[in-house]
């Protein structure tokens, strides 16, 4: 078979393999929106078939010959082509997917599907006991995924891999130890503010029309994209131009705007990347860090920025007639950025939000690590909650329960949400340097520059870098908490002198 010929025929393959991935992804979008309760059993051996499926076929002696018989094709190409780029991402997965047993991944999708609906009724009635043994099949699962692995420097490096691909537990823990220093620090410093304009009845009906409005100012095309409920917000994309976000509704409060605008990030991330590079292994974000920058970027960065509110609090008053009539616009917009430590994570301000995360970090270690057992878990979760928070938790529904994602089997994936935070401002910087004038734009409700300028530098290039690669491509260097934290510091301790 000549080159090109191998090629076509790998790129085939490889496109059946995406089409199941955004079918499993479809499933999981229904479940968590759309499904009957009483469904969950057969959903879980549905995923656990597909994935199962999914993984065989790539795993294959036909994808690996292919991949084998491509090196020569591959060195003639230039490296950054989608071609090449293309083999090398493939290899990479192939070489690590081959390495875990099929009947494996079945298995550990099985247990996701059950315990996510276990989850969803053990939350609302605080019953961690009533969970507790699906998070003892996860946790089981995951240590025999490990054991799949030439040992590593530490275990957690090869949960961590799957979200944020070569990057070590020890960088992620020198970047974390810098932030709980500053974070803390700096939650000490800030003067409390009034969080009033927020703690009222909202209307769902006029929550959902201003965030509509928001993300139809961000960019979002109706052809392509929707919105939906749920309990825990997500976004999915199961195929090109196929954007599916979801948020949580919550009378009290407006919570979900800042939701919405979370998801978005998210979303407009997997809409921007390059057409040609669909249904193949290029054609999604290049890391979770990264996804989760530009989540954190237009729900923070932008949707909490001054410019932002200048434009859009006028039409939240409208939105909500007489509801804001005594709060002026510094008033909300001090509310909306006001350092207030709080229970839930998703709720959190941007100085208490990593410190969420890294609690999370050193608990999923210490878990895989088997130095924490799952009876002393919320006991740990708690205690660290007061420690570096400095609030008590009244009960597992607002602690140890409060995220999915342990019972979905996803430990390694909650230091991306920090590493995003860090990311975000990283990237927005060198927006910044690029076009110094996103802060009059956003003040004018014109956000075309700012999505342009990151579909050119990132969205448009999906996975075709690894994190490191993209991220030095963007800003000239590694991840560094420093921007991030003076960002902090300039934000909130000048609000708190103003």
């Amino acid at each position: 078979m000549s080159a090109p010929a191998a090629y076509d025929d790998l790129r085939n393959r490889l496109a059946d393999i995406c089409d199941l991935g955004g079918i499993g992804q479809l499933l999981f979008w229904d479940q968590q929106t759309k499904m009957p309760v009483a469904g969950a059993n057969s959903r879980a051996e549905q995923t656990g078939t597909l994935s199962k499926l999914s993984h065989q076929l790539f795993v294959s002696d036909e994808i690996g010959g292919l991949l084998d018989e491509l090196r020569g094709y591959e060195e003639s190409l230039p490296e950054e082509s989608d071609e090449a780029s293309l083999i090398r991402v493939a290899r990479h997965d192939w070489n690590k997917a081959r390495q875990v047993p099929p009947e494996l991944t079945a298995e550990m999708r099985r247990s996701s599907s059950l315990a996510l609906r276990a989850w969803a009724e053990a939350r609302p009635k605080s019953d961690y006991q009533a969970l507790k043994p699906h998070l003892e099949q996860n946790l089981a699962l995951r240590r025999r995924y490990v054991e799949c692995f030439e040992p590593a420097d530490e275990p957690y490096d090869i949960l961590l891999d799957d979200y944020e691909r070569g990057m070590k537990t020890a960088e992620v823990r020198a970047v974390f130890e810098r932030l709980k220093e500053g974070l803390i620090e700096l939650l000490h410093a800030v003067e409390p503010a009034d969080t009033s304009p927020l703690e009222r009845v909202f209307p769902q009906e006029g929550q959902e029309r201003i965030a509509m409005h928001v993300l139809d100012r961000f960019g979002f095309d109706p052809a392509a994209w929707r919105i939906d409920p749920t309990a825990h917000p997500f976004m999915s994309s199961p195929g090109h131009k196929d954007i599916r976000l979801t948020t949580h509704y919550n009378e009290s409060g407006l919570h979900s705007l800042f939701a919405t605008m979370h998801e978005f990030g998210h979303g407009i991330y997997e809409y921007g990347i390059d057409a040609g590079l669909a249904r193949t292994p290029l054609g999604t974000g290049a890391s979770m860090g990264l996804h989760e920058s530009q989540s954190r970027m237009w729900e923070n960065l932008v949707g909490r920025s001054r410019p932002f509110w200048s434009r859009f609090y006028p039409e939240l008053r409208q939105t909500f007639p007489g509801m804001l009539d005594d709060v002026d616009e510094e008033a909300f917009f001090r509310a909306v950025n006001a350092v207030k430590p709080s229970l839930i994570r998703v709720d959190a301000d941007e100085v208490t939000y990593s410190l969420h995360i890294i609690l999370r970090f050193e608990l999923e270690q210490e878990l895989l690590a088997g130095t924490l057992s799952l009876d002393e878990l919320p006991e740990a979760w708690n205690a660290r909650m007061k420690e570096y928070i400095g609030i008590d938790v009244p009960n597992d529904a607002d602690g140890v329960l409060q995220d999915m994602h342990w019972a979905s089997g996803h430990l390694g994936y909650f230091p991306t949400y920090a590493l995003g935070n860090v990311i975000s401002v990283q990237i927005w910087n060198a927006a910044l340097e690029a076009i110094p004038e996103i802060p009059q734009q956003v003040g004018e409700g014109e956000f075309a520059p700012l999505r342009e300028w990151l579909t050119e530098n990132l969205y448009r290039h999906g996975r075709k870098f690894t994190p490191v690669e993209m991220l030095d491509r963007i800003t000239g260097g590694p991840i560094d908490p420093e921007p991030y934290l003076a960002y902090l510091r300039d934000k909130h301790l000048a609000a708190a002198t103003a």
